[in-house]
């Protein structure tokens, strides 16, 4: 099975989760939207829901996906010593550029 990173890995999954992001969405939108083939599509929501990214809820005859955020909340706390550390060389950075400017 597929990692939540292997899965994001991929462009057109993360344009995907963008979409989502604004709104749940049935396949034949997403098909339209991003102008790829439905099998295309689907085979990418697939992945998508398999590594918990996405979840469908049917409705009818319609299956409406929708994205779950948790995952990513999850890879958000993974990221944040990362963030700590080019935050803070970003800050010794501005604190360098800013005593050059000073000596000119």
């Amino acid at each position: 099975m597929m990692t939540t990173f292997e899965a994001l890995a991929e462009p057109m999954r993360r344009r995907i989760l963008d979409l989502l992001r604004k709104q749940p969405r049935v396949v034949g939108e997403l098909v339209e939207l991003l102008d790829m083939s439905q099998p295309g599509i689907s085979k990418h929501l697939r992945v998508l829901r398999e590594v918990g990214l996405v979840r469908v809820r049917q409705d009818a005859q319609r299956r409406w996906y929708e994205l779950r955020p948790e995952p990513l909340a999850e890879i958000d706390v993974w990221l944040e010593p990362y963030r700590k550390l080019w935050g803070d060389r970003l800050d010794a950075l501005e604190r360098h550029l800013n005593e050059k400017k000073e000596e000119s």
